[in-house]
């Protein structure tokens, strides 16, 4: 097939993929490489109108498996996808139908619902989705049962650029807060209903004050990229309302726009995230964006046929090099975007790069990057993706955060990637859960628990992960981005309420979601009331949300604060919520009074470590000081003030230990330094406090505290001053905060306590 359309020009540019407004009309250019043709489909219509009208346009190519044309009178707004010719050769891997529309990977926006009828398959299959996917190709059309992808012009988008004000957070400041657009903001009472649940809703300034408030930094929102949930997922009346399940990787999720910028086209909805994405920035807070980049929403071998399967299976999706051919699976989705090959990769970064520069994000988390960086040999630190990601004009100086694992093997490889990359801990989040929760339960049965060092280690910036490297130490503590809960799993109020998952409105029979919770009910599973027997531990769950709160918040690293964690928010035990789009796992607002105290706490423990630079390090510890005559930057003390050594870093019994925190590197200066007390028994502990001669702290916070204002009662009780060598005594599962006195520098008054 011949193109229509030979654009009259004297360039010589290779195309670039996707539909792109030029003088005129379009330039299109589709990757099909096992193709004999394809054809662009213009229909008619806007917005949730069905088209009357199809339009068929043959490319020209392949040229190096990519087809080509200038399409004269194509405007902005105007509604396309493309259909692909073919073999239908499913044995070997070879799955054209142009009976099927496709989706345009490349695609700025897109209108219209997913069906998940027989005719979004490109097999033949019955009513309920069931079929040989090796047998014959589905002759029935597709179209108007897949979205449509929409021309947008980028460069008339309204509204300032959301790249010119970035605030350019320096890591060892950055404090992260996990969100979902729609359910941090849907339940919001001072937001007006038209903006709850939208992007338009995030850059509300009832809900910038709250992040400023808490003293967050950096927002990462879970994926915005335009998504569909799986057939199963629908057959049962649910959704996939975490998004994890890509349809376009340059389209803005439209469900999460306001109604007047959905009736208005994609234009309106991407112009709604830039302004969101501005107004944030504006604020002094950045904008990370979750993205899923290892699989799309096409899933297994039996799944919908609604682009890159369409397109060039073979190409885009990783195989197991078996006949019949097979996808293979390092995601658990039933799919692999195969990144041995050079157009997957290319297809990331311009993905990439579109959002950065356009969308004006400031970085990304990377959903199991390892598979990112599979090449023929297994995970690579030197893929070319990686590599280009940290070098690329467009993303340098962005925050790249890998989820550092997937379900393939060899990988787990938290540690394992290089600079300019931080990476999720969970370690560090197993750590926490294992000293505060999972110990004490097994202590309460009489059951030995893990050793203080791991604990330590964590709190100290997880330099056993992160500290190889040539020359090592180079990356530093802030390339661990520490967390106790992220969307998956348990939130912060479930972890101390609940010792197993309950997953049953999930519709799995309760067999999804991890059993390696580390949680601990305290005695009674689930919401307890006030009138109930077990009404007496519920001081002591809140007491545990604070210690393991206080130690993300404190620990060396960079803290990531799981929306709602903050005001005690919970999903009833649920620990794989992400196929419900309710009040399950949207945030409330509406506060009970121990809700507010917890909000208090959070705000001033995120305060302590704003105004302590020995609780933001930049580098490493070493155990010795950074000029000579200072202090040491870091040492450990037990419960009677001894340093720890090796027998004691071994020793199960001991559950109390000092870490003694310091930045002392101006001879000039009054150093900072800062005392964490962590007492992990269930009994009480008495202290000597560590410390140099002469030393005295101020207590600044003590998990005991139901809220900050509660130090007033430790002061009338004598104990908000104490002097290195003083016996002190710490209440079961309890953590303190001391800081040095230093009475000749300004300012050094316990933060205040927002209201």
């Amino acid at each position: 097939m011949g193109a229509v359309n030979q654009r009259p020009t004297t360039s010589r540019r290779p195309p670039r993929l996707g539909v792109r407004p030029v003088d005129g009309g379009v330039e299109v250019a589709v990757l099909a490489s096992h193709a004999t043709g394809v054809e662009l489909c213009l229909f008619d219509g806007h917005g949730a109108q069905p088209h009357t009208t199809e339009r068929r346009i043959p490319l020209d190519g392949p040229h190096q498996g990519v087809f080509s044309a200038f399409v004269p009178g194509v405007a902005p707004g105007d509604r396309y996808g493309l259909r692909v010719h073919g073999a239908w050769d499913p044995v070997h891997g070879l799955r054209h139908n142009p009976a099927k529309l496709l989706v345009d990977p490349w695609a700025r926006g897109l209108e219209g619902e997913l069906g998940y009828g027989p005719a979004t398959y490109g097999h033949v299959v019955d009513d309920e989705g069931r079929g040989d996917v090796y047998g014959p190709a589905d002759p029935r059309d597709s179209a108007g049962q897949v979205p449509y992808g929409v021309v947008v012009d980028e460069a008339a988008l309204p509204g300032p650029d959301p790249a010119a004000n970035r605030p350019w957070v320096p890591w060892e400041s950055t404090v992260v807060y996990e969100a979902h657009v729609r359910g941090l903001t849907r339940l919001h009472p001072l937001l007006p209903p038209e903006l709850r649940g939208t992007y338009a809703g995030l850059a509300h300034p009832a809900v910038i004050d709250h992040l400023r408030g808490l003293g967050v930094t950096t927002v990462e929102l879970l994926p915005v990229h335009a998504s569909a949930s799986e057939p199963h997922l629908v057959a049962r009346g649910l959704r996939n309302f975490w998004g994890y399940s890509t349809l376009g990787f340059f389209a803005p999720e439209p469900r999460y726009a306001t109604a007047a910028a959905r009736a208005a086209g994609p234009a309106a909805v991407l112009a709604e995230l830039r302004g969101a994405v501005h107004a944030l920035h504006e604020a002094g807070i950045e904008v990370l964006l979750d993205v899923v980049y290892n699989h799309t929403c096409e899933g297994g071998n039996p799944g919908q046929h609604v682009s890159w399967r369409g397109l060039d299976n073979t190409l885009y999706y990783w195989h197991d090099g078996g006949v019949p051919a097979n996808l293979a699976d390092v995601t658990g989705t039933g799919n692999t975007l195969d990144f041995r090959r050079t157009e997957v990769v290319r297809m990331t970064l311009d993905s990439l790069r579109y959002w950065a520069d356009v969308v004006g994000v400031d970085g990304f988390r990377f959903d199991l990057a390892v598979t990112l960086a599979r090449g023929p040999d297994g995970y690579s630190q030197s893929h070319p993706l990686l590599v280009a990601a940290g070098t690329d004009p467009s993303l340098h100086g962005l925050k790249l955060v890998a989820e550092p694992w997937d379900v393939g093997p060899g990988g787990w490889r938290t540690g394992q990637f290089i600079p300019p990359w931080a990476e999720w801990n969970d370690r560090f989040r197993n750590a926490v859960r294992s000293f505060w929760l999972a110990d004490p339960a097994r202590a309460a049965h009489g059951l030995p628990g893990h050793r203080v060092r791991d604990l330590a280690t964590r709190l100290s910036g997880s330099v056993d992960l992160f500290g190889h490297g040539d020359p090592p130490l180079v990356r530093g503590p802030n390339a661990s981005v520490n967390f106790v809960t992220a969307h998956d799993g348990f939130t912060m109020a479930d972890l101390v309420a609940y010792d197993h998952k309950h997953n049953f409105d999930n519709g799995e029979n309760n067999r999804d979601g991890t059993d390696d919770n580390r949680s601990w009910n305290h005695g009674a599973e689930g919401h307890v009331a006030p009138d109930s027997p077990a009404a007496a531990i519920v001081p002591l769950r809140r007491r545990s949300i604070r210690n393991l709160l206080a130690t993300l918040v404190l620990a060396a690293g960079t803290p990531m604060i799981t929306a709602g964690d903050e005001m005690g928010r919970t999903q009833r035990g649920n620990n794989n919520a992400y196929c419900h789009d309710d009040e399950l796992t949207w945030v409330s607002w509406d506060l009970a009074p121990w809700r507010r105290d917890l909000l208090a706490s959070a705000r001033w423990l995120l305060a302590l470590r704003r105004e302590h630079a020995a609780l933001r390090p930049r580098r490493f510890y070493t155990g010795r000081p950074a000029r000579e005559g200072g202090r040491v930057d870091l040492a450990w003390f037990d419960a009677t003030g001894t340093a720890f050594d090796h027998a004691r870093w071994h020793d199960p019994q001991i559950r109390t230990l000092q870490m003694v925190r310091a930045v002392d590197e101006d001879a000039a200066a009054t150093p900072d330094v800062v005392l964490v007390v962590v007492n992990g028994a269930l009994h009480e502990s008495e202290v000597t406090i560590a410390g140099e001669d002469g030393d005295r702290f101020r207590l600044a916070w003590d998990s005991v505290w139901e809220r900050p204002d509660d130090q007033r009662s430790s002061a009338i009780a004598g104990v908000l001053h104490v002097q290195a060598g003083e016996l002190t005594v710490l209440e079961p599962l309890s953590l303190r905060v001391y800081v040095l006195d230093r009475p000749d520098v300004p300012g050094q008054e316990p933060p205040t306590t927002p209201s």
